[in-house]
């Protein structure tokens, strides 16, 4: 098999997000390129989660193709991608917690999490996925965005990844902690996102 023409590096040393991203991508796509991974201290600003992507993946490209060790190959096109994902509920005009969901899950666990909304009849929820791309030798930034709507419960399922028990999302009676891989990775505000990358890449990397 001939070595893809287009290497991508995704941001993050998050095993699960990595795992869920390249099953996604493998399932979904066709396009030639080859998906790595690299664990970068990138800055997080505050903002949405298009703008935090942005900024993540502009320092994320400076880094990667600035670095000596790298800079010189050239048997390839290069891109890096990077992801930032949100929480936001309806009782809080769809604002917060927003791009914040990590520091509240940190603070107020599940459990403070439904707490917050205990006093409101709305439990609606949508979750929000942005993914940035930035090609090397290239200064634009390309966004997909990808979401999904849901309610939030009391934690149902393993609760190994971030806030997937208290999410319920709209139609199937299931917390995204309660799917299996195969569906989760089908309708969620991530697969959702890397669809449309996916279509992206298509055109960019077509298959040899």
């Amino acid at each position: 098999m001939a070595t893809p023409l287009l290497e991508i590096t995704f941001v993050t040393g998050n095993a699960n997000k990595l795992r869920e991203v390249r099953e996604i991508l493998s399932a979904s796509s066709s396009a030639a390129f080859e998906l790595v991974s690299q664990a970068l201290e990138v800055p997080e600003i505050q903002g949405t989660t298009q703008e935090v992507a942005t900024a993540k993946c502009k320092s994320a490209a400076s880094l990667l193709f600035s670095a000596p060790e790298t800079a010189a190959r050239s048997d390839r096109r290069r891109a890096v991608i990077t992801e930032d994902t949100a929480l936001t509920f309806g009782a809080f005009n769809d604002v917060l917690p927003g791009v914040y969901i990590k520091d509240f899950l940190r603070e107020l666990g599940h459990d403070g999490l439904n707490k917050m909304l205990a006093g409101f009849e709305d439990k609606s929820a949508h979750a929000v996925c942005t993914f940035a791309l930035q090609f090397e030798g290239e200064t634009e930034i390309k966004l997909f965005e990808g979401r999904t709507r849901g309610t939030i419960v009391p934690a149902r399922g393993p609760k190994n990844f971030g806030w997937d028990p208290i999410l319920e999302i709209e139609a199937t009676g299931k917390t995204y902690a309660e799917m299996e891989p195969v569906q989760k990775n089908s309708l969620s505000h991530r697969y959702k996102a890397l669809d449309k990358l996916r279509s992206f890449l298509q055109v960019q990397a077509p298959p040899s």
